[in-house]
């Protein structure tokens, strides 16, 4: 055993070298037993099982074994009978695959099963009789059965005796297919009259160990003068029969020729058991027709022994054989089994991406058993072999989710056979999207109008943008660019919804002040990194008839009245004056209308209804009165129209003098309202521009008197005296012609510098030099000076 066990490690690492792992394990192993630490021999962490989903595919086996991804090893899963499995065949193995995902990897996998002797040899039947006759001559032969040994090589059928031997030997022959031919030699003739029956036991045992047996009994009656055995005609027979063919065929005829006469010279024919039951398969009739009784599979068994025998009625027979050869058809479509399928793939996969594992098998053999694989067309995948019986389906080309975002994918496999047969799987691929598209706009550019005077927020339109892209990453959010407009920020003016692309007026627009601007929008989608584009939008402002007309001429003056001069004389149609008025509205509500609303004679003037040209419409007379006055209205042209009126004073008469009296009344009383009026107003300037005159000037005392004690404080500079510039010395008496004040500031270390205070009795005076007359008055006690020696000192002196 230990020799076997090193021979097998040899074995092992010999065929990992090259790509393909073999166990090799005893058949009858329990459930549970290690057949091989499977991560280790693939040179793998047991993580990577885990992983990669590792499991075993087997394409039409049942599963005998389980791959624990835990401990990396391979177990038995179920008993394995190697002859229930094989047969006969050798050596016997189980081809299995590994399968692993993420990246996809495939390893070939074969476990031989090696036979131990669990199988005794054994006879179909429990007894065997013969009808020997008594004539029969010493070394006449009589076929036995053979024995079947389910078990190979070693433990197989070794050797068969036969007891007693006093009337018979066993003969045993070697035939060249390894089997046995077991006949039994008539060693002396027998004698009815001393043993009319005879019983024999053959026992056939094998090479194991234990040994092991079995029996069959043989019982021989002795009969009468029937001294030649049938014998055939050839050795072997050949045939030939294609599978799934009829039952009751006739393969071939056989023939056996017995010299005896009578029924002694009658030729029986039988088929002999076999290990692979060819009775049930196979019958000869009594003409020696051999007959299909049963169905035969080329993939089954390509060939097929049948051992015949000839028997006549005195027990004498013969034994020949028909190897019968199974000519393949194309009966097997090919078998499709997906290995591996990923359900979706993102769009941006690269080239040659594994999509699907599969294998496909046909059993039939040859050309029938040729496959070729194809997809149906217009889709970037294609089919590779990655090894025999095992293709890929990879990508060929690159994948657009927004261009087909599904594939059903037709897989169909056909075979060389005539007819040629096929099988197909449609498998479906869903593409997943990946964030490729920026979002765009539906125009290049937009416009829009709004009419001035909006009130604030008011929806002016809507942008709309589309991504070709799906979910998150086709999210369109819309953003305002950074911009200006006459130095305003544009999020001033406008504002835009970041989910529904609507653009809001933020404030009230005035087409007088601005009549159109453009800015930009930015599309941008959700994706990671997110992608955007921009549109240009130009914003158009409508005007509103929301200004009045404002007279230019005449001026309207509130002190004193404007009168134009009318002589008498003048002619129907006389140019009396004209009204200018503008309008800062554009379009038709900048068109002016003029009319005459009232006049003290409406029968003397008209105005001109374009150009506003007063004009007389009659001759004046000496009738009319010189003062008169008219109101002229100005309209524009809008909805609703806007007005404005103007009063034209005109005088009818042919001399100053004249209109100066008419006139006088009406200026003292607007004299009186218009004095009235201004006084008041002057007076509540005043009363403000005092206030606010006292308010300034103290806060700025205040600040002046801090920033002088600071700088002092901080300072150690000697005070310098500053002399006004209208001192002058008269005389040589040193006396100033003014009065002035100064103000001198001490500092905390001012104790140490040439100023000083002197004291002249009780008198509160300052002498500053003997010669002069001058005096200074000290405004503050002496006192009060010394008591704050470390705080700025101010002096207030008056020199006279």
């Amino acid at each position: 055993m230990k020799r076997q066990v090193l021979f097998l490690i040899w074995f092992f690492s010999l065929a990992s070298v090259f790509g393909q792992i073999i166990y090799s394990v005893p058949e009858e192993m329990a459930k549970g037993s290690v057949v091989g630490n499977i991560a280790r021999d693939l040179g793998m962490d047991v993580k990577r099982l885990k992983s990669g989903k590792a499991r075993i595919f087997t394409s039409d086996t049942p599963e005998y074994l389980e791959l624990s991804r835990d401990r990396g090893v391979l177990l038995i899963k179920e008993r394995i009978d190697r002859e229930t499995l094989c047969r006969q065949t050798t050596p016997c193995a189980l081809h299995l695959q590994i399968i692993l995902e993420n990246p996809m990897e495939l390893f070939r996998i074969t476990i031989e099963i090696t036979d131990v002797n669990d199988n005794r040899p054994t006879f179909k039947n429990v007894e065997k009789r013969f009808e020997i006759s008594e004539s029969a001559v010493s070394g006449s032969k009589f076929v036995l059965e053979r024995a079947v040994d389910a078990d190979i090589g070693i433990n197989g059928l070794k050797n068969y005796s036969l007891k007693p031997t006093d009337n018979f030997v066993l003969k045993i022959e070697n035939q060249a297919d390894g089997n046995k031919k077991v006949e039994m030699v008539l060693r002396k003739p027998l004698d009815r009259e001393k043993a009319e029956q005879i019983s024999l036991l053959l026992t056939a045992v094998d090479g194991g160990e234990p040994q092991m047996s079995g029996t069959v009994k043989i019982f021989v009656t002795v009969l009468d003068v029937n001294d030649n055995a049938p014998v055939f005609s050839q050795p072997v027979y050949k045939a030939a029969i294609a599978e799934n063919s009829k039952m009751g065929t006739t393969l071939a005829t056989v023939s056996a020729a017995d010299a005896d006469k009578g029924t002694n010279g009658d030729v029986f024919y039988s088929v002999s058991t076999t290990i692979d039951n060819v009775s049930d398969t196979f019958a000869i009739n009594e003409k020696g027709e051999v007959i299909l009784t049963g169905q035969v599979d080329y993939e089954k068994a390509k060939y097929y022994q049948v051992d015949i025998e000839a028997r006549d009625s005195g027990g004498l027979s013969d034994s020949s054989k028909i190897i019968v050869d199974i000519i393949d058809i194309n009966d097997n479509t090919p078998v499709i089994s997906i290995l591996s399928k990923s359900d979706s793939v993102p769009e941006s996969s690269h080239l040659s991406t594994v999509i699907v594992m599969f294998s496909v098998l046909d059993p039939d053999s040859g050309s029938n058993g040729k496959v070729n694989c194809r997809i149906n067309p217009n889709v970037p995948f294609v089919i590779t072999a990655s090894s025999n019986d095992f293709y890929s389906l990879i990508t060929d080309s690159d994948l657009d989710r927004e261009r087909s975002s599904e594939y059903n994918i037709t897989v169909t496999c056909s075979d060389e056979g005539v007819p040629s047969l096929s099988s197909s799987v449609t498998l479906t691929l869903k593409i997943s999207d990946v964030n490729d598209n920026a979002p765009v706009f539906e125009r290049s550019s937009y416009e829009a109008y709004i009419v001035e005077n909006n009130t604030p927020g008011l929806s002016i339109f809507t942008v709309k943008a589309t991504d070709a892209d799906w979910n998150q990453n086709a999210r369109v959010s819309y953003i305002l660019e950074d911009s200006s407009i006459n130095g305003v920020p544009v999020s001033s003016y406008l504002s835009v919804s970041a989910d529904s692309g609507v653009i809001h007026a933020v404030r009230s627009f005035d087409y007088e002040q601005l009549k159109d601007f453009q800015f930009l929008v930015k599309a941008q989608d959700g994706g990671s990194p997110p992608l955007s584009s921009n549109v240009t939008v130009k914003i158009l402002i409508q005007d509103q008839n929301d200004n009045p007309p404002q007279v230019l001429y005449p001026v309207q003056t509130g002190g004193s009245v404007v009168a134009e001069m009318v002589p008498r004389s003048a002619d129907v149609g006389y140019l009396v004056t004209k009204v200018v008025a503008v309008d800062v509205d554009s379009g038709q509500n900048a068109w002016l209308s003029y009319k005459l609303q009232k006049a003290t004679d409406r029968a003397l003037f008209e105005v001109g209804l374009q150009n506003g040209e007063i004009r007389t419409i009659r001759q004046v007379t000496d009738k009319d009165s010189v003062k008169q006055r008219l109101t002229v209205i100005v309209e524009d042209n809008g909805q609703p129209s806007r007005s404005a009126t103007v009063i034209v004073n005109v005088a009818v008469a042919d001399s100053f003098p004249e209109v100066l009296s008419e006139f006088t009344d009406l200026i003292h009383d607007k004299e009186y309202s218009d004095n009235l009026t201004f006084y008041l107003v002057l007076a509540l300037a005043v009363v403000s521009f005092l206030f606010i005159t006292c308010v300034v000037v103290i806060i700025s005392v205040k600040i002046y008197r801090w920033r002088q004690s600071r700088i002092l404080y901080q300072s150690n500079l000697p005070v310098i005296p500053y002399y006004p510039p209208r001192y002058s010395d008269t005389l040589g008496t040193g006396t100033l012609q003014h009065v002035y004040n100064y103000e001198v500031c001490r500092t905390t270390d001012s104790r140490k510098s040439d100023c000083k205070f002197g004291r002249a009795g009780s008198q509160n005076v300052l002498i500053m030099d003997p010669s002069s007359t001058g005096t200074m008055q000290r405004i503050q006690s002496e006192k009060s000076i010394l008591d704050e020696p470390d705080s700025p000192l101010e002096v207030s002196l008056s020199i006279i």
